[in-house]
């Protein structure tokens, strides 16, 4: 599937070619920090089909619960958390929320749930509305 996505301020821009079914959630510790939020849902895609449209991310390299290092990449204007890359380069996780066609995503795995928030499992008896 073909994809497009940027930062939250537009100025990173990319492309890519994804498999629908390489979405996985991950709630290790690392990533509920680095997303500020319970987990992170990420898309896998292989680095030959990935390509940067406009703009240069920033690199941070982290040394994960895994023990094992991975380089995040984010807007350094708007601080949008963009894609990660292992240690090896051989893989690409980038993530769901800046994808434009997020909506086709659905989860197919999910790892490191030891340190899923107890809430995460069950929130459909939280109050919800459509807007603010």
């Amino acid at each position: 599937m073909h994809i497009t996505g940027n930062c939250h301020c537009g100025a990173i821009r990319y492309e890519a070619e994804v498999d629908p079914q390489e979405v996985g959630i991950c709630h290790c510790v690392d990533c509920q920090r680095l997303t500020g939020c319970a987990y992170r849902v990420s898309v896998g895609v292989e680095p030959g089909d990935f390509h940067i449209q406009t703009g240069t991310a920033r690199r941070y390299r982290k040394i994960g619960d895994s023990g094992r290092p991975s380089d995040q990449y984010f807007c350094d204007t708007c601080g949008s958390p963009l894609w990660r890359v292992d240690a090896t380069g051989a893989s690409i996780a980038i993530r769901l929320g800046t994808i434009d066609q997020r909506q086709a995503f659905v989860p197919r795995h999910q790892s490191w749930t030891g340190s899923a928030l107890g809430w995460v499992n069950d929130i459909r008896d939280i109050p919800a509305s459509v807007g603010e």
